[in-house]
């Protein structure tokens, strides 16, 4: 078995610096988004309502922020979006202990939403221009990495939080600090031309010019967008279904806890699997789009059937880890090889429509669980999911169909 440093070895230097430094900037990530809930309702001492509602305006705020910075790739340049993204992201996170005022909070969280989510498809767009001939391998490990730190950073945000909030904001905030400083000095000799190519010019051009005709490409994006947002938004039911679920039941929070620790494990100790599944499926990513969706549905399907058991909970969480893993790194792989000078518009619009998912799930997933408890939020979930399967196959088909004319 090779070492995974060994593997490492056979990137670029500069795809190591990178892959660090958002390493790091994930873990440092995870100082605040999972808090959010909890420092709405213990520091500022609102409801757990209005604590929803603050990220569902943090959840639109984004979704606006993914198509507007998709959009200002090519006219503003890639160091100028990112490096000037996080700067603003970093300062507002650093706000947010300054102000106790309710309005000014609220204020300060969809700003966050919106340059968060401004710098997230220009970063996908620079890993797919940079490292073209390995970008599918470093879109992969970029995704293993961020859940790592993601899962370290929580685990440390939970005890740091414990006696100081504002610690957390400044953890937070120096992070991405640091992430947009890594950005400013990579890019400090890489002119956009390098990154993209010559055709950047035109590219910028097209993007203000051209946007209902790119739109209107929708062959390209538009079902596999919409399989994703279904599957986003079906994974909801982990916080609106089968938390309060476990919690009803008597079991400790650890319980929960647990399942995302088991996500953690599969996302890390499944890769060779994974890998093997890709070669099985001879790396066809709209194949690997359809089995994302059939994981998602039968992983939820089982859990409906046996949702007494908590063990059904942990095989869930299992089988739908490994639908996790395979559309999570596809779709900007998928954008980026089929896009070419504009996938960082697609990469925005994509992102925007998934975003979608995200923030209606946890609305009609909580309202459903309200009034039938867990199974009806599983039944809707499982639905949701197998509708996804079908987009995806719909997307495959259009993209076999483009690739027999493209050979004529």
């Amino acid at each position: 078995m090779i070492p995974p440093f060994s593997l490492l070895q056979r990137y670029p230097r500069e795809a190591m610096l990178f892959l660090t430094a958002s390493f790091i900037n994930a873990a440092g990530s995870a100082f605040m988004w999972p808090l959010t809930t909890l420092y709405v309702h213990t520091i500022l001492g609102r409801t757990m309502t209005e604590a929803g509602f603050v990220l569902m305006l943090q959840s639109i705020a984004g979704i606006f922020g993914q198509f507007v910075g998709g959009s200002l790739f090519h006219r503003l340049g890639a160091k100028r979006l990112i490096v000037g993204a996080l700067l603003l992201q970093g300062l507002f996170q650093l706000s947010i202990p300054l102000t106790q005022s309710w309005p000014m909070y609220l204020g300060i969280m969809m700003c966050l939403g919106f340059t968060y989510n401004l710098s997230a498809p220009a970063i996908q767009a620079f890993i797919g221009f940079r490292w073209k001939e390995q970008r599918r391998e470093i879109f992969n490990i970029v995704y293993v990495g961020n859940n790592m730190g993601m899962a370290i950073g929580t685990a440390l945000a939970g005890l740091i939080a414990t006696f100081s909030f504002q610690l957390t904001f400044f953890i937070n905030g120096v992070s991405t600090l640091l992430f947009g400083l890594f950005f400013f000095l990579i890019m400090k000799h890489i002119s956009h031309e390098d990154l993209v190519g010559k055709d950047h010019e035109q590219a910028a051009k097209r993007t203000g010019a051209e946007t209902l005709q790119l739109l209107l490409n929708y062959r390209v994006y538009l079902f596999m967008a919409l399989g994703g947002g279904f599957i986003f938004f079906s994974t909801t039911v982990w916080n609106t279904g089968v938390a309060p679920y476990l919690t009803s039941q008597g079991m400790p929070l650890s319980a929960y806890s647990w399942l995302w620790t088991v996500n953690g494990i599969i996302i890390f100790a499944g890769q060779p699997l994974i890998s093997w599944v890709k070669r099985v499926m001879r790396q066809n990513l709209s194949t690997q789009l359809v089995a994302s969706a059939v994981a998602y549905g039968c992983g939820f399907a089982f859990m409906l059937c046996l949702h007494d058991s908590y063990a059904a909970f942990i095989t869930g969480m299992v089988i739908t880890t490994f639908g996790e893993m395979l559309i999570a790194p596809t779709i900007p792989t998928f954008i980026s090889e089929r896009t070419g000078e504009m996938a960082p518009f697609y990469l925005g619009v994509v992102g925007s429509i998934t975003a979608v998912g995200r923030l209606l799930g946890p609305l009609a997933l909580g309202y459903v669980y309200d009034q039938g408890g867990v199974e009806s939020s599983l039944l809707i979930s499982t639905i949701v999911s197998f509708t996804a399967v079908l987009l995806c196959v719909l997307h495959a088909s259009l993209q076999r169909d483009r690739q027999k004319i493209m050979e004529g």
